[in-house]
C-alpha cells in the first residue's frame, strides 16, 4: 500500500505494479488511472480509515506530505495515521523523509546517523516525526525504516528547485532561480533512484529499525545543473539568486515564499550526502548524471516546450 499520490508516491505505486505487485494507492485526492493500482480516496490521519484501507498490506510505503505553511498542523497526523496502518495490517513500514533534521553542517556530509541538529521550524518538526517512527519500531508496535533524500530532481519532479517554476522560466528565456550561492555542490536525488530505493527497502531483510540515505549522486552544483540541462534543451540557462529582500516581501502574501526564508542556510555551505551504507548493504547505485540530464529535459521539453513557444509567439 502506498500512501500519498504525489510525484513520488504515484512514481512508487506505478514501479511496483509494473513488477507484478498488488498494490493499493491512498490519497485525499483523485487521479489518473494506473495499470494494476487500486485507488483509494481518503485520509489517512483518520485512524479508523487508515487501519481499514491497510487490510491485506504486507508494505506500507508513506510518501505523504503537504504544502510548508500547513507541516505543523498536518503531518503528525498523518504519520500517526501511517503507524497505526501499518500495525494493524502487520506490515513493514517505509517511510519518506528529507534531510531537514540536519542544520547547518558546515559542508560536512550528512549520514544516517547523524548529528541531527535542526536550525529551523521545518528541521525540528521532521526530527520529531522521525523519532515518533523509531520508537514506534523500536517500541515493537511496527518494523518501520525511514529513508531519506535530497532535493528531488527528474521527470515528473514538479515541485522542486529543479522542477516546474525552473523548467517554465528557462525555456521561456528567464534565469533560472536559485535560494542561495549557485557555485556551491548541492546534493540532488534523482526521483526514480528515489522511487527504486524505496522499493528495495520495502524487502530487504535487516534494514528496519534506522535511517537509511537513498541513492544521491556527488554533488554539483546548481549552475553545474542548469548549465547540462540548458546543453539538452538547447538554451542558455542563467541562474539568478533569489533575494533575501524578495522572499521577504514574497513571503507577507505568498504562505510558500515565507517558508523559504528559513532554508536557505541549505544553499550557504555544501550541501553533500553520505549513502555509502546504502549503496553498500543494499547494492543500489544513483543513476548517473548523464543519463539524469538527459531523462529530465526530455521530460521538461515535452511538458514545458509548448507553452514556451507559445508564449514567445
Amino acid at each position: 500500500m502506498v500512501l500519498g499520490a504525489g510525484q513520488i508516491g504515484t512514481a512508487v505505486a506505478r514501479f511496483l505494479a509494473e513488477r507484478g505487485h498488488r498494490v493499493r494507492l491512498v490519497a485525499r485526492s483523485g487521479g489518473a488511472a494506473i495499470p494494476g493500482v487500486e485507488r483509494v480516496r481518503g485520509s489517512v490521519a483518520d485512524p479508523a480509515f487508515a487501519a481499514e484501507c491497510a487490510r491485506g498490506a504486507e508494505v506500507v510505503y508513506s510518501a505523504t506530505n503537504v504544502p510548508y505553511d500547513r507541516w505543523h498542523r498536518e503531518l503528525a497526523p498523518l504519520v500517526e495515521g501511517a503507524i497505526v496502518a501499518a500495525k494493524s495490517a502487520g506490515a513493514r513500514l517505509v517511510v519518506l523523509d528529507n534531510l531537514y533534521a540536519f542544520g547547518r553542517m558546515g559542508g560536512a556530509p550528512m549520514g544516517p546517523e547523524g548529528p541531527f541538529e535542526p536550525c529551523s521550524r521545518k528541521g525540528v518538526l521532521r526530527k520529531q516525526l522521525a523519532e515518533r517512527v523509531l520508537a514506534a519500531h523500536h517500541a515493537g508496535e511496527v518494523e518501520a525504516v525511514i529513508a531519506r533524500a535530497s532535493d528531488f530532481v527528474g521527470p515528473e519532479i514538479v515541485g522542486a528547485h529543479l522542477g516546474e517554476r525552473f523548467f517554465t522560466r528557462v525555456l521561456a528565456g528567464s534565469p533560472g532561480e536559485c535560494l542561495g550561492d549557485a557555485d556551491l555542490p548541492h546534493a540532488f536525488t534523482y526521483g526514480r533512484d528515489v522511487v527504486r530505493g524505496l522499493a528495495a527497502l520495502g524487502r530487504a531483510p535487516d534494514v528496519a529499525g534506522r535511517i537509511w540515505h537513498l541513492p544521491t549522486l556527488e554533488a554539483r552544483s546548481m549552475r553545474a545543473w542548469g548549465e547540462a540541462l540548458g546543453r539538452e534543451l538547447g538554451v542558455d540557462v542563467r541562474i539568478t539568486k533569489l533575494a533575501g529582500w524578495l522572499l521577504a516581501i514574497a513571503g507577507v502574501v505568498v504562505p510558500i515564499m515565507r517558508e523559504l526564508r528559513e532554508m536557505t542556510y541549505q544553499w550557504e555551505a555544501p550541501y553533500l550526502v553520505d549513502d555509502s551504507a546504502f549503496r553498500r548493504v543494499l547494492g543500489i547505485e544513483p543513476t548517473p548524471f548523464d543519463e539524469q540530464v538527459r531523462a529530465t529535459a526530455a521530460w521538461a521539453r515535452a511538458k514545458y516546450g509548448a507553452e514556451a513557444t507559445a508564449r514567445a509567439a
